[in-house]
Formats: C-alpha cells, structure tokens, sequence
C-alpha cells in the first residue's frame, strides 16, 4: 500500500521538523523588555511572547533559535492578527 503524505508533508520535502525553532523580533522596549514571536517546525505558526534582554538571550541560546527578518514573508499577508493588536494594549 502507498503511503499518502500527513497534513504538515504534502508538498514539502523537509515535513514538520519539531528541532526547528524560529525567534522574528517586533519589538526591542526602552525597559529591556523584547517583544518577539516564537515558532517551533514552522515559522508560520507562532506564539507572541515578551522576556528581559538577559532572558531573551538565554531562550534563543537554550532553544537554538534561528532568527526571522521583517524581510520574510509576513503572517499579516494570510489575514492573521497579532493578540497584542486585537487585545487594544501593547503588553505592559
């Protein structure tokens, strides 16, 4: 019998890698904070989190991040919506 590709392999030759970790930075905060969302497998699907600088370094080293720019493909193309715009407040 054939195997038929999963969801997350059609049209991909690498499929969903869970080593593959993304960081894109949105905001770099006069108190240190950085604003910045996080992906595991696929860039496009991501988490909007804030840590301290000193956390923020520590997370990128421990997880072995590879670093988005606002040159890649943006999410706001598909029709997407950050938490932080809807929610009517940046995180404070």
């Amino acid at each position: 019998m054939a195997r038929h590709p999963t969801a997350p392999e059609a049209g991909r030759q690498d499929g969903f890698d869970p080593a593959r970790k993304f960081v894109r930075v949105r905001t770099l905060r006069p108190d240190r904070f950085i604003e910045f969302d996080f992906a595991i497998g696929e860039p496009e699907i991501f988490v909007e989190m804030i840590l301290h600088a000193d956390a923020f370094d520590d997370f990128c080293a421990i997880n072995k991040v590879r670093f988005l720019t606002d040159d890649a493909p943006d999410h706001q193309d598909a029709g997407a919506w950050r938490l932080s715009e809807r929610s009517g407040r940046q995180f404070k």
